[in-house]
């Protein structure tokens, strides 16, 4: 314990200050998550406070912020409508079946996320090209953006003739629209000059209290946190110290049913959840130029989504936009987090009456502040600087966050990346062919990578009927990697075998020796283990090539 204290109080007012002022962006976010996700804003609400709160205490990303992100929330939707339509226990009508069977599928959630990170796949993000990495900033800014365009609108609910709700937008107009327009401004504006002069106090937070108090005190009639969840059909922020739900143990059916109804959507926010927090965790180690631990994270992800469902939360996973305005807050330590999510129960607890008076387009500011400071506009500059295959992998990773989904679109930038690559290698294979002083012997060198993508031109290089009856394949400069490999040096020794010819294999590395063993006992015949090539000796003993390079003066 003594140890947490002193990581968290070197920062103690930029982390308090960030923190307080990330509470206040997060509402309208975490409200909007629940507008979509047709749940009470209170519950999104509890769910960002506990997840936020277990991960900033656990995670393996000081200065992360995490909560009720709108990526998540997308997935639990028709869950939630289904569920309601299964609100049927034992022929008895259940209420409201859709949010339990929410509560255990972000359980099962958080189940997920932790085996990941017990599992070490947290490590797997490193895999993650920079391009791609570009990409999902630059669609993220994006999505942020149209988010908070949406805001210069009217919620309005429309009941269908076959009772389905929905929400449509109505776009302000007129004198409301330009305070809004006005108030925006003034906000960006007050961000943008106050660093200018003095860096003492959080421009962010500063911004926000200025605007609202224009607001107040100027008795404009502009749209509020709170008149924003009325349109919405929240009853307001006013809520309780979240609770065990043991409604969820009463009424949720747990049985086989249950779990294959909620498996899919469970799996696939995990993995949403995850991507989105590893790749934010990314973010900021190049912010702050420090490195996060991905497993940890992993872990304290599960168990914050654990937990909320447990206590009648909803899931959540980290948020770029509030990381990005904590970090340019000055919040650098775990304490930011934690004073996020405190500050957020406050809210919901005590001064409720006095964040709903928050106007809507003092957090618009902040965000679109937090746009142009998220956004890669290097991006434009390097485009033309870096090779063709990562400037298409940046805009259709982009493009695909904006249309689609955060996850599809790091998992297509990851593939196109993969055989870009793939097909780059595969076209490096090269055999130099070389002929023993008697003619007799006849070697291939193998230069490149062997692997799927080169099988076929390496088969090329070979011509096993006008080859001598000798031939050795020196592999020198060039691994084996994959089974494919394996098949087709195999085959290729059966061929020069059918033809009645001796064929060697030499100078593979230990590592592809085993592999062709493990493969085929019948390739203890064909490699020679023996070396005598010196730069076989120098890859294979560090140390004699060490020691080698005393002999020479340089």
């Amino acid at each position: 314990m003594t140890e947490f204290v002193r990581k968290i109080t070197p920062n103690i007012k930029d982390d308090v200050l960030a923190g307080i002022t990330v509470s206040l962006a997060m509402i309208p976010e975490v409200v909007a998550f629940a507008f979509v996700a047709q749940i009470d804003p209170l519950v999104a609400l509890s769910g960002a406070f506990i997840v936020g709160l277990i991960t900033a205490i656990f995670g393996g990303r000081p200065g992360l912020i995490s909560g009720a992100a709108g990526a998540v929330a997308v997935i639990f939707v028709n869950l939630i409508s289904e569920g309601h339509t299964k609100g049927m226990l034992f022929d008895v009508p259940v209420e409201n079946m859709g949010y339990f069977y929410l509560l255990a599928a972000v359980i099962l959630m958080g189940i997920f996320q932790i085996s990941a990170g017990l599992f070490k796949l947290g490590r797997f993000v490193r895999l993650i090209p920079h391009s791609v990495m570009l990409g999902f900033v630059n669609g993220l800014a994006i999505v942020i953006f149209l988010a908070q365009v949406s805001m210069f609108s009217h919620k309005k609910l429309e009941v269908s003739t076959d009772g389905v709700k929905q929400y449509i937008n109505i776009p302000m107009q007129g004198v409301e629209l330009y305070m809004m327009i006005g108030l925006v401004m003034l906000t960006m504006a007050v961000i943008w000059l106050l660093p200018k002069i003095t860096t003492k106090i959080p421009a962010a937070l500063t911004a926000i209290l200025i605007t609202t108090g224009v607001v107040v005190f100027g008795g404009l009639d502009v749209s509020t946190v709170g008149s924003y969840i009325a349109e919405g059909g929240g009853n307001g922020l006013k809520g309780e110290f979240p609770t065990p739900n043991l409604e969820l143990w009463q009424n949720l059916p747990f049985n086989l049913d249950t779990l294959k109804f909620i498996l899919p959507y469970a799996f696939l926010a995990a993995s949403v959840g995850l991507i989105e927090s590893l790749m934010t965790m990314n973010l900021v180690d190049e912010l702050t130029e420090t490195r996060g631990d991905g497993n940890r994270e992993c872990v304290a992800q599960g168990a914050g989504n654990m937990v909320s469902g447990l206590f009648g939360g909803t899931g959540g996973c980290g948020m770029i936009g509030q990381t990005v305005i904590n970090i340019n807050g000055g919040g650098r330590g775990r304490l930011s987090g934690i004073m996020m999510a405190l500050t957020l129960l406050t809210f919901i607890l005590f001064t409720d009456e006095y964040i709903e008076q928050v106007p809507i387009a003092a957090l618009v500011g902040v965000m679109f502040m937090m746009v142009i400071e998220t956004f890669a506009w290097s991006s434009f500059r390097i485009f033309r600087k870096i090779p063709k295959s990562d400037a298409f992998v940046l805009v259709v990773v982009s493009a695909v966050t904006v249309i689609y989904d955060l996850a599809i679109a790091v998992f297509v930038g990851v593939i196109i990346s993969a055989l870009v690559f793939a097909w780059e290698n595969a076209k490096r294979i090269r055999a130099r062919k070389r002929f023993s002083e008697d003619g007799k012997i006849k070697t291939y060198e193998i230069w490149g990578p062997l692997f799927f993508g080169s099988i076929q031109a390496f088969n090329e290089k070979f011509d096993v009927k006008n080859d001598p009856d000798q031939v050795e394949i020196d592999f020198v400069e060039s691994r084996i990697s994959d089974h494919s490999a394996l098949e087709a040096i195999f085959n290729l020794v059966n061929k020069y075998e059918a033809e009645g010819k001796t064929i060697k294999l030499k100078h593979l590395s230990k590592d592809c020796q085993q592999l062709l063993y493990k493969s085929n006992p019948k390739f203890r015949e064909v490699i020679v283990e023996a070396i005598n090539d010196p730069r076989y000796h120098l890859a294979e003993d560090p140390e004699a090539f060490t020691k080698g390079l005393g002999e020479y003066k340089f």
